[in-house]
C-alpha cells in the first residue's frame, strides 16, 4: 500500500562495509539480555541475520529463503518486518539511496541494505519479491525476476497468506468512496462482536502490519485498491463489494481496460460459497463476472438480493427474505455517494451474518472519516471542508454534490499529472460553486476545462498553500464554503492525501 494511495515514504542513511566490520550488528530488546544471534557477512554492506522461523498454518512459504523488497514506504517496512520474524534474509531496496527515518522504523530486525541500487541487478539468490504498489507488475525488472523463477506479489498478498487460516476478508474496492465504506464497515464488524475485527490495506496500515495476530474466526475488512489488487495470487476475499469504476490511474495502468481488470481482480479467487457486493448503478461494476453468489446495491431502484430504498426506508433483501433497517435521512454520512457507500456496507455486513439491529445502530453513529468532506472550522460566518482524500475528478464531483451552501472549491494542490479530463467537476456545479482557485501542475488543464465549460470564476494562484487558502476566504461571503477537494494527486507537493489534508486544517485553524 505503499507509495499510492495511503503509503507514506521513510528511510535511513547507508551504512557503509567498513562501518559494519566496526559496529556491532542492530540488536532487538531482547538480544541485549542474551548472546548475539549468528550473523554472517556476505558481501560489501550485506549482512544478514537467522533466526529460528515462526509457524504459521496459512504460510506456504518454504523458511530459510531471501526476500527482496522493492519499495521502502510504510507497506515496504512491514513486508520486512514480517518476512524477517519469520525467517527470511531481508533486501532491502528502493529507487531512493537515502530515505530519512528508516533505518528507525526498522529497528530490531537485520536486512542487507540495497537502496538506490537497480533492483535487476540484487536477483541473484533471490525466492520471493515484494513490490510496492506503485511498481506495475509489467515493469522490466519485475518481468526478469519472473523469467528466473522468483515469485513477485505485492504486500496484500503477503499479509493475506500469513493471516491465521479461518480469518474471514471482507474487501471494498472502487475508485471512489472505499475508505468511507470501509471505515463503515469495520465499525459494523467490531460493534457485533464476534471474534476480533482489523480494519487495514489501502485505508492506510498494512495488513502485514496485523497478519501474526489473527486467530480463526476473526476479520479483516480490506479497503483493496487496483494498484494492490495487480499482484495477488491467493488473496480471497469472502464478502467482497465494488462501489463504482471511473477513469483514474490511468497512466499507471496504461489504458481504462487494465484499470478495470485489476479492479475486478477482488472477485477472481471467489467461489460459490463467497458473496460479490456489485452497484446495481454503475454500468461497468454491475456487469462483473464471478462465481460468487452476487448481491446488489441502489439508491436508484430496488434490487433483487440486496440493499436498497424504499419509501424513504434502507431495505435489505436475500432469498426473498426483507429487513427493514433505517431511514436513508437518519444516516450519520451526509450526500448520495454516501447513501451508496452505506448499502455496500449493509450488504457486506448482513450477507456476513451481523445482526440487524448492530448494523442500524452504526449507520446512525457513523460520522465518516478524516479527510473526506471533513468539517474543519467555522470562522466569520464561513465553514471550511477538508476533503482531501478528493484525488480525481469523479470524486470531486461527489464532494461539489454534497455541499449545502454557496462554495469556493479549491482544486489542484499537487504536482502530480494523472492526466485526468476536470471537465465534469465544473458541469456538477449546478450554481452550488461560487468561485474556484487553483494552484500545482495541473493548473493549466484545469484551466481549459473551465474554460470549456464556460466557467469564469476562477482564480489560478501561486503555490503557497497558505496564499491559496487566504485566497479562497477571501471570496466566500457568511453563509458559504470553502471546500478543499482537490481532484488532483498530492505528490509533488506533499507526502500524501494526508499531510494536505492536515496542513490544510493547521492553517485554518490558525486563521
Amino acid at each position: 500500500m505503499a507509495l499510492g494511495t495511503t503509503d507514506n515514504d521513510t528511510g535511513f542513511l547507508r551504512r557503509s562495509i567498513g562501518t559494519l566490520l566496526k559496529t556491532p550488528p542492530l540488536r532487538t530488546a531482547a538480544s541485549k539480555k542474551t548472546a548475539l544471534p549468528q550473523i554472517r557477512i556476505c558481501s560489501a554492506g550485506s549482512l544478514i541475520h537467522r533466526i529460528k522461523p515462526i509457524n504459521n498454518e496459512r504460510t506456504r512459504f518454504d523458511m530459510k529463503k531471501t526476500a527482496l523488497i522493492v519499495g521502502m514506504a510504510k507497506s515496504g517496512i512491514s513486508s520486512a518486518k514480517l518476512l524477517y520474524r519469520n525467517g527470511y534474509n531481508v533486501i532491502i531496496n528502493d529507487m531512493k539511496p537515502v530515505i530519512p527515518g528508516l533505518e528507525e522504523a526498522l529497528s530490531g530486525i537485520e536486512y542487507t541494505d540495497k537502496l538506490g541500487e537497480a533492483p535487476e541487478t540484487l536477483l541473484d539468490g533471490v525466492d520471493l519479491m515484494i513490490i510496492s504498489p506503485v511498481i506495475p507488475i509489467f515493469a522490466p525488472f519485475v518481468r526478469k525476476a519472473q523469467s528466473r523463477g522468483i515469485e513477485v506479489i505485492g504486500e496484500i498478498e503477503l499479509g493475506y497468506r500469513y493471516c491465521s487460516k479461518g480469518t474471514h476478508f471482507v474487501c471494498i474496492g472502487g475508485t471512489n468512496g472505499k475508505t468511507t465504506t470501509t471505515a463503515l464497515t469495520g465499525e459494523i464488524f467490531k460493534a457485533n462482536g464476534e471474534g476480533q475485527t482489523f480494519v487495514l490495506g489501502n485505508i492506510g496500515i498494512p495488513i502485514t502490519e496485523h497478519a501474526s495476530e489473527t486467530r480463526p474466526g476473526d476479520t479483516v475488512v480490506a479497503e483493496t485498491a487496483a494498484l494492490q489488487l495487480e499482484s495477488i495470487r491467493d488473496f480471497h476475499a469472502d464478502a467482497a463489494g465494488l462501489l463504482n469504476i471511473t477513469e483514474d490511474h490511468i497512466n499507471r495502468f496504461g489504458s481504462m481496460e487494465a484499470y478495470i481488470a485489476a479492479k475486478m481482480r477482488v472477485f477472481e479467487n471467489q467461489t460459490e460459497q463467497d458473496f460479490a457486493v456489485l452497484n446495481a448503478d454503475d454500468p461497468i461494476v454491475s456487469t462483473a463476472e464471478t462465481k460468487a453468489k452476487k448481491l446488489y446495491f441502489s439508491r436508484l431502484h430496488e434490487v433483487r438480493d440486496g440493499a436498497f430504498v424504499r419509501s424513504g426506508i434502507i431495505i435489505f433483501r436475500m432469498n426473498g427474505v426483507e429487513t427493514q433497517l433505517i431511514p436513508a435521512n437518519e444516516l450519520g454520512i451526509i450526500g448520495a455517494h454516501n447513501l451508496e457507500n452505506a448499502l455496500c456496507a449493509v450488504c457486506l455486513a448482513m450477507s456476513m451474518g451481523v445482526k440487524p439491529d448492530v448494523v442500524c445502530n452504526v449507520l446512525k453513529s457513523f460520522k465518516g472519516v478524516e479527510h473526506r468532506i471533513e468539517y474543519t472550522r467555522c470562522l466569520n460566518g464561513i465553514t471550511f471542508y477538508n476533503d482531501s482524500k478528493g484525488t480525481n475528478p469523479e470524486s470531486t464531483v461527489k464532494a461539489v454534490e454534497a455541499m449545502t451552501k454557496p462554495t469556493v472549491l479549491m482544486l489542484g494542490v499537487g504536482n502530480y499529472d494523472k492526466q485526468s479530463d476536470y471537465r465534469p467537476v465544473f458541469r456538477a456545479f449546478n450554481g452550488r460553486v461560487k468561485a474556484v482557485v487553483v494552484n500545482g501542475s495541473n493548473t493549466e488543464a484545469i484551466m481549459r476545462a473551465a474554460k470549456d465549460e464556460g466557467f469564469k470564476n476562477i482564480y489560478p494562484c501561486s503555490d503557497d498553500f497558505r496564499a491559496l487558502i487566504l485566497k479562497a476566504a477571501s471570496l466566500a461571503e457568511p453563509g458559504d464554503a470553502v471546500l478543499l477537494s482537490p481532484a488532483c494527486a498530492s505528490w509533488g507537493m506533499f507526502d500524501n492525501f494526508e499531510q494536505r489534508g492536515d496542513i490544510f486544517k493547521e492553517i485554518v485553524n490558525s486563521l
